[in-house]
C-alpha cells in the first residue's frame, strides 16, 4: 500500500494547488490513498463544506485537522456526518466529529498535542494506547499528530514505534529533514509541512506576520496571496502483511495557480 500524507493546505491558493497537483501524484506515485490535513483550508481558519468537498473531490480520501477544526461553526455539525473529515481524537468525547477513520483499508487516526497548543486535550499517548486496544480490524494505521513542539512529535511515534504504519507531524507548516523508518519500522517525519504559498510566513501574509511581532498588537492574518504554492507531503510505503512501513519519502512541489 502506498499512503501520500500532505501538510497544512491554507487557504485557497493551497486549495487550487491541491486540485492541480494530487491527480498527478496519485497517477505519478501509484498512491493508494491520500491524506490531507485540512484544518487551514478555509481561508486560513477551519473548514467548511463547500471547502472540504473541493479537496475531496481533488482526490484526497481522508481529511484529517487540529486546534482550528471548530473555527467555522456552522460546519460543526458535519462532523458528525458522512464527510470523510476527522477532529483530534484526543478532544473530550462530548465533542462533535470522530478522530479515527478506516478508508480503503487504511486506519487513519488524528491526535492533537499538548505543550505549547491554545487548547487543552486528553493526554495523547493514553488516548493512542486506547484506541489501538479497542481498533479491531486488521486495517494498517498511520497517525496525523497535530502539534508544536517538536520533541512531542518525536516522542509520539517512538512510543508507537512498531505498533503502527506512520506518524507524521503537522501544525507548524515547516517542513523538516528528518523523514525515516525507526527500528520497529514506524516511518516518522516531524512535520510534514504545508500546502501553500511559497512566499508567505507559513501561509500567510508576510507584512501582517512582521507587523504583529514588531508591534506586539493584535494583527489579523490574512492568508498570503501568490501565485507560486508549494505543496509538501510524505509518502509511505507500507507492507499490508505487517502492517507497518517499509519506507517513506518526501515529496515536496511547486506549482503556478491562478
Amino acid at each position: 500500500m502506498r499512503v501520500l500524507m500532505v501538510g497544512d493546505v491554507v487557504g485557497s491558493p493551497g486549495r487550487r494547488a491541491v486540485a492541480q497537483l494530487l491527480p498527478e501524484l496519485r497517477a505519478e506515485l501509484a498512491v493508494d490513498v491520500m491524506v490531507v490535513n485540512a484544518e487551514n483550508a478555509a481561508a486560513g481558519r477551519g473548514l467548511t463544506v463547500r471547502t472540504a468537498r473541493e479537496l475531496l473531490d481533488a482526490g484526497a480520501d481522508v481529511l484529517t485537522s487540529g486546534n482550528h477544526i471548530f473555527d467555522v461553526r456552522d460546519f460543526v455539525p458535519s462532523l458528525d456526518g458522512d464527510l470523510p473529515v476527522l477532529r483530534p481524537a484526543n478532544y473530550p468525547e462530548v465533542a462533535p466529529g470522530r478522530g479515527v477513520l478506516t478508508v480503503r483499508g487504511l486506519t487513519v487516526i488524528n491526535l492533537m498535542g499538548r505543550v505549547f497548543m491554545p487548547v487543552q486535550v486528553d493526554d495523547p499517548f493514553r488516548v493512542a494506547d486506547i484506541l489501538l486496544d479497542t481498533l479491531e480490524g486488521p486495517e494498517p494505521v498511520v497517525v496525523d499528530f497535530h502539534a508544536e513542539a517538536t520533541s512531542e512529535k518525536q516522542a509520539l511515534s517512538w512510543y508507537l514505534d512498531g505498533r503502527v504504519a506512520a506518524v507524521v507531524g503537522t501544525h507548524t507548516h515547516t517542513p523538516t529533514a528528518d523523514a525515516r523508518l525507526l527500528p520497529r519500522r514506524t516511518a516518522h517525519v516531524t512535520d510534514l509541512g504545508m500546502v501553500g504559498v511559497r512566499d508567505s510566513i507559513i501561509g500567510d501574509d508576510v507584512e501582517s506576520v512582521i507587523h504583529r511581532f514588531v508591534t506586539a498588537m493584535p494583527t489579523r492574518l490574512p492568508v498570503a496571496d501568490g501565485d507560486e504554492v508549494v505543496l509538501n507531503s510524505v509518502l509511505i510505503d507500507i507492507d499490508e502483511t505487517t502492517r507497518l512501513a517499509t519506507g517513506i519519502e518526501r515529496i515536496d512541489r511547486g506549482c503556478l495557480v491562478v
